[in-house]
């Protein structure tokens, strides 16, 4: 999810006129093309972000 917020506008510009789909596509890709050190920074925001969810989920549900 955080690899695909911060590349989805590049592969609009890049790729003028495509299709939803189609960008989806694209960024899938693109995350395939990265290797486990470039993948890292996005693999722990997303899992400081589910942490963050799972506690205030926790917390709503106390």
């Amino acid at each position: 999810m955080f690899f695909a917020n911060e590349q989805r506008d590049k592969v609009r510009d890049d790729n003028p006129g495509i299709k939803f789909g189609e960008v989806g596509k694209i960024l899938g890709e693109k995350w395939k093309q990265l290797n486990e050190k470039q993948k890292a920074p996005y693999e722990a925001k997303a899992a400081a972000d589910k942490k963050r969810y799972e506690e205030e989920k926790a917390a709503y549900t106390a």
